[in-house]
């Protein structure tokens, strides 16, 4: 039943902010649409019935009316009557309810997508395909108004940079299969938030977990027709509502999060988000009418000249850069996280459409990507792109402005080809093990903006990186087309599981390589959760349909996963102890108080490496010789750290190798303190070892050691 609009009082409100908030014993709605005519806003009652309500409000292009009576817990939405002009990109359908764009949370799911489509089937006219009448309340998700507040955030830890380790993780698969997690509350917000599993954090020694997208989303038509969904999450519907589905009990979603964070503030864990705010879930023009498309669709997406949707993203739409509507969404959405959601950071997919205005060049200091960096709020906030997008031009890892960090993909790719032999010489490894300056340095940007990372969730884990050479996507559904078939990976000698204990060891000392490289690098490492744990996806690269014990992680203790956890923990709490490790500074040559420069590379006979050196392609040895005396760490206050000094071998060779260690210059002895070679990372010399000696590095191994400073 619906309710006539004359029944109801609506006084004139405000148009910002927009979104529902209650006041003055009612609630605020504004909407923003400059190109419609009329806008209904729609309450919904748990009947299903409907009260349409006329905003005859319009301030600046916003529809706004202030209704008495309304309560937080009101399900609502919105019909806008406007233009219909599939040739012109304008696609206003009253027939279809819309999502509040700005909706603090987000009820239902889209359960019938033909009665979402806002064309109706059969052959299209001269001006595109005609509008569909078929009314879509009950078959697509409601917006709901929502209270502000809730639980404290608590204090946000500011853990700087350099010190930050980020631990990415899906916030259901984390927990899903946790058993000190009770059962109620795996795979949700409150799991997250259970003493075991930050007790499991804390001991590993990691200061931010960055998760998988939380904004509420919604299944991509293919998945829905498919009957599959999106796991991962990447793809969006509302960018101010947590994901419902992470809530132990319905409608809790805001509390929960809100709890979540506050247990890992309390811990000294940041929280970062995975957010996307470069496409929705409606996909395509031949996509479902659900929120953005049905107000303005030029407004939020990109539009060629011609009317017709671009897409940038691989995903059927971009969200236009240029807009000042989706400026004005982006900026807003970010400051509520960050206000009143607690976050501490950001991970932006496919950051490098953010600076694509119109869809033409990149742009550093594009508006939207200024407008961010140039908040007061979000500038305080850790601002992290994923650079690189789905055009031709699109990979700009480096050419992003000075604020942000990046995802270094070429780090990864670096790391991977030099421990399965592939790199052709070492040149590139010494530019990503010391922070990556070719990158960074010239963009007034510091070492620790280079997030260093060898996988990620959107590929191999860390075991099938060393297991399989090849993806096995068959459970995806696409006949193993979907996924990378750039993965840099090695099986050692048999594709997948083997009982081979020799090709096991192996497995197990690359891994360790990679991880141990990635947490001695300068810059911030970024690994996923479950590497440590020894955890495989079967050769899966792209699970992001696969919402079962595929993606979630195995918390069942065996020996492999019990030694490699000890190895990431001896390595993070050897980082965190030691700041020439972990430089806020890029390495530049200068002399410290022992006469030497701060960084030096070694050849395997303990001579300085020379140009042909560099330029030796077949060379898979490499020392780097770090000086601690004049470490560019600093305290939370500022003061400078010394620290002891410190040489790490790297070793990718099939063969041992004897590497001599530097001279008494360099120090009186050297105290192995981390050796790939073994399990837990224990070394195999329990005694100093004098300058000078020679050693022998195992194969393909990593070896790390300290020369104590003299006080």
């Amino acid at each position: 039943m619906v309710t006539p609009p004359h029944e109801t009082q609506v006084l004139a409100g405000r148009p910002f902010p927009l979104g529902a908030h209650p006041e003055a014993g009612g609630v605020r709605f504004a909407v923003a649409s400059t190109v419609a005519e009329r806008v209904e806003l729609c309450l919904v009652d748990d009947d299903g019935s409907e009260r349409r309500i006329e905003l005859t409000e319009r301030t600046f292009g916003v529809w706004h009316g202030l209704v008495p009576g309304v309560l937080p817990g009101q399900k609502y939405g919105f019909r806008v009557h406007g233009p219909y002009e599939p040739k012109t990109g304008l696609r206003c359908n009253p027939h279809k309810l819309l999502v509040d764009p700005y909706a603090r949370r987000i009820s239902g799911s889209l359960t019938d997508l033909d009665a979402a489509l806002g064309y109706a089937d059969g052959p299209e006219g001269p001006d595109g395909p005609e509008m569909s009448t078929v009314d879509s309340l009950g078959s697509v998700p409601l917006s709901v108004v929502t209270s502000p507040g809730g639980p404290d955030t608590g204090t946000k830890p500011e853990v700087p940079f350099e010190e930050t380790v980020v631990y990415e993780l899906h916030v259901k698969g984390f927990t899903a299969q946790h058993p000190d997690v009770p059962e109620q509350l795996r795979g949700t917000y409150l799991g997250l938030a259970h003493p075991a599993v930050v007790e499991h954090l804390l001991r590993l020694g990691v200061t931010a977990v960055e998760l998988l997208p939380v904004h509420a989303f919604s299944d991509e038509p293919s998945l829905v027709r498919a009957g599959r969904q999106n796991y991962w999450g990447y793809s969006p519907l509302g960018y101010f509502a947590p994901h419902a589905g992470y809530a132990s009990e319905p409608g809790r979603e805001v509390e929960e999060f809100r709890t979540m964070v506050a247990a890992m503030h309390a811990a000294g864990i940041e929280v970062l988000i995975d957010v996307v705010y470069n496409h929705t879930c409606e996909g395509g023009p031949d996509g479902p009418t659900l929120s953005f498309r049905g107000y303005e669709a030029p407004a939020y997406y990109l539009h060629d000249e011609d009317g017709h949707m671009a897409d940038i993203t691989g995903c059927g739409n971009t969200l236009e850069a240029s807009s000042p509507t989706v400026i004005r969404l982006v900026t807003d959405s970010l400051r509520y996280w960050a206000t009143e959601l607690g976050v501490d950071g950001f991970r932006f997919d496919l950051a490098s459409t953010m600076g694509r205005p119109n869809g033409g060049a990149f742009d550093r200091d594009s508006a939207l990507l200024t407008a961010i960096t140039n908040d007061p709020v979000l500038a305080r906030c850790k601002l992290i792109a994923e650079p690189w997008d789905a055009t031709g031009e699109g990979y700009k890892v480096g050419d992003f402005a000075s604020q942000w960090a990046e995802w270094n993909g070429i780090y990864r790719d670096t790391v991977r080809d030099f421990w399965r032999g592939h790199a052709g010489g070492v040149d590139d490894l010494a530019y990503r093990l010391s922070g990556s300056s070719d990158l960074y340095d010239h963009t007034l940007r510091r070492p620790w903006q280079s997030i260093n990372f060898v996988n990620a969730h959107d590929g191999f884990t860390l075991r099938d990186l060393v297991s399989y050479d090849h993806k096995h996507n068959e459970a995806n559904g696409e006949e193993n087309r979907d996924g990378t078939d750039d993965n840099r990976s090695w099986n050692h000698g048999v594709e997948g599981e083997t009982d081979d204990t020799e090709i096991r060891d192996v497995r197990e000392r690359q891994a360790r390589n990679m991880l141990a490289t990635l947490l001695l690098s300068t810059g911030t490492p970024m690994f996923v959760a479950g590497d440590e744990r020894w955890r495989t996806q079967g050769g899966n690269n792209n699970a992001y349909c696969l919402d079962d014990p595929t993606t979630w992680l195995d918390w069942t203790d065996t020996e492999e996963s019990e030694s490699m956890l000890a190895f990431a923990r001896r390595v993070i709490h050897l980082r965190a102890k030691s700041p020439a490790l972990r430089q806020a500074q890029f390495f530049d040559g200068r002399t410290t108080p022992t006469g030497r420069p701060d960084l030096i590379w070694l050849r395997p006979d303990g001579q300085e490496m020379t140009e042909p050196d560099w330029l030796d392609q077949d060379r898979r040895t490499l020392g780097m010789w770090i000086d601690g005396s004049n470490s560019q760490s600093r305290t939370r206050e500022g003061e400078l750290l010394a620290d002891h000094s410190w040489l790490l071998l790297l070793h990718a060779g099939a063969e041992p190798v004897d590497v001599a260690l530097p001279g008494p210059e360099f120090g009186a002895t050297f105290r192995p303190t981390l050796d790939t070679s073994s399990p837990d990372g224990e070394p195999v010399w329990e005694a100093p070892l004098p300058a000078g000696s020679t050693l022998t590095l195992g194969p393909r191994s990593l070896l790390l050691l300290k020369a104590p400073r003299e006080d």
